[in-house]
C-alpha cells in the first residue's frame, strides 16, 4: 500500500494483480511445460494500448483468451499445459489464478467432461465460482449433478464451489434466472452441506440461502424453521442466511431467531443532532428500559437517505443484539457523512428510525446541509 500526500492510505486496486511480475511468471512457467511457447510475444499482446483502460474482469478475460491464441489449439492439450502449471502456482495466487478457469469458461463449453475435470483443479486455493455457470446454464441437469458430487468431496475448496458456483445471485457474476424462479435443484446442494465440517463451505451455503431469500422469501423461511435448532454452527449458517429477512424486519424470521415483539420495554432520553454538514457525523442515543431484565434484544438504526429523485433509500445498521439481563440499555451512536465510493449523499432532509426486534421504537427527521 502507498500513502497519499495528505496521509490516507492509497489501497491498490485489485486489477493491478495483473502486472507485469505476474504475466512474466505465467510465461516462464508455461515455458517450462511447453517449450514452443511464445513469451514475448505473449506478453506483448496482453500488455497492449488498451490494457491500462482494463478493469479487473476485463483483464482477467483478455488474459485467458490471449492464452487461447499461443497454447496449442486442441483444448485439452492446452489445459494439459495449463493444470501442470497451475499446481505450481495455486498456492502462491489466488484471485490471479481466475484466468485459468475463465479459460475454460472461454474454450471449453463444448468439452463437458474436460472442463469440469479442470474447473475441479482449478477451484483449490482460487475459485471456479464464474466459470461453472455457464456450464450451468448450458447444460443444467448434468453441471448440478456433478456438483452433487462434489458435496462429498474431501477438498473444501471443491464442496464450497458445489454451493457458490450454483448461487442465483452471485455478485459479479452472470446471474442464473432459473434458480431465481425455482431454487430447489439449489436447496437439493444446500441439504448436503448444511452441516459441513469446513465454515468456509457453510458460508457459502448461507450467502445462497441469502440470495434465494431475495426471490423466495417463503421458501427460506420454511427451510429455516426446518433446519434451525440442531446444532450451533447450524443456527449461525441459518441466521446469516436470513439477514436480508431479519434486515426487512421480517416478524417470522425474527421469532424464528427469538426477537419477539417486544413488550415491556420503552425507548427513553432520545437525543440527536439535528443538523449535520457533510463530511461531519450525525451524533444520537437513547436509553432502553425495562421493569424486568430487557431480554433477547436486535437492537438497529435506519437510515432513509435522500435520493437525487427526492425519494429516500432505506438502509439498515446494527447497533447490537444479545440477551440482557440487566433493566438498562444506554446507545450512543455516531454516522460518519464523508464521502465512500458506494454510497452518494444529498443535502436535505433524511430520517433516522431506531428499531427493536424490528419494531419501530422512535423516528425522527434531520437536515444534512
Amino acid at each position: 500500500m502507498e500513502c497519499s500526500p495528505r496521509g490516507s492510505v492509497v489501497v491498490p486496486l485489485l486489477k493491478d494483480l495483473y502486472n507485469i511480475e505476474y504475466i512474466e511468471l505465467l510465461s516462464e512457467n508455461i515455458r517450462k511445460e511447453y517449450p514452443n511457447f511464445k513469451s514475448t510475444a505473449f506478453k506483448k499482446s496482453i500488455f497492449n494500448s488498451h490494457y491500462k483502460s482494463y478493469e479487473l474482469k476485463e483483464r482477467m478475460h483478455h488474459i485467458a483468451f490471449t492464452l487461447g491464441v499461443f497454447l496449442p489449439e486442441e483444448y485439452t492439450k492446452a489445459i494439459d499445459i495449463l493444470t501442470l502449471i497451475f499446481n505450481n502456482m495455486s498456492y502462491a495466487y489466488g484471485l490471479e489464478n481466475m484466468i485459468f478457469q475463465d479459460f475454460v469458461e472461454i474454450y471449453g463449453l463444448d468439452s463437458f467432461d474436460t472442463s469440469m475435470s479442470a474447473l475441479e483443479v482449478f477451484t483449490i486455493n482460487s475459485s471456479s465460482e464464474f466459470a461453472i455457470r455457464q456450464f450451468i446454464l448450458k447444460y443444467q441437469d448434468k453441471t448440478m449433478s456433478q456438483l452433487h458430487i462434489w458435496t462429498a468431496h474431501k477438498n473444501e475448496h471443491i464442496r464450497r464451489l458445489a454451493s457458490e458456483g450454483c448461487r442465483s445471485r452471485l455478485p459479479w457474476a452472470i446471474a442464473l434466472p432459473a434458480f431465481k424462479s425455482d431454487p430447489i435443484p439449489v436447496v437439493k446442494i444446500l441439504e448436503l452441506l448444511k452441516d459441513d465440517s469446513s465454515a468456509y463451505v457453510r458460508k457459502s451455503v448461507a450467502n445462497n440461502l441469502n440470495d434465494i431469500s431475495k426471490d423466495n422469501p417463503e421458501l427460506v423461511k420454511k427451510l429455516t424453521n426446518e433446519w434451525i435448532g440442531f446444532s450451533k454452527d447450524r443456527d449461525a449458517l441459518l441466521k446469516h442466511g436470513c439477514r436480508t429477512l431479519l434486515k426487512a424486519s421480517d416478524s417470522e424470521v425474527l421469532a424464528l431467531f427469538g426477537f419477539t415483539k417486544p413488550t415491556n420495554i420503552t425507548l427513553e432520553h432520545f437525543t440527536h443532532t439535528t443538523s449535520v454538514k457533510m463530511e461531519e457525523e450525525l451524533e444520537f442515543s437513547f436509553d432502553i428500559k425495562s421493569p424486568d431484565t430487557l431480554g433477547k434484544l436486535r437492537i438497529e438504526f435506519v437510515m432513509d437517505f435522500l435520493r437525487k429523485n427526492n425519494k429516500h433509500n432505506k438502509k439498515v445498521f446494527k447497533i447490537s443484539e444479545g440477551v440482557y439481563v440487566k433493566k438498562l440499555k444506554t446507545v450512543s451512536k455516531t454516522y460518519s457523512f464523508r464521502p465512500i465510493s458506494t454510497r452518494v449523499y444529498y443535502k436535505g432532509e433524511q430520517k433516522l428510525s431506531i428499531l427493536i426486534n424490528g419494531v419501530v421504537f422512535k423516528e425522527v427527521t434531520f437536515t444534512l446541509l
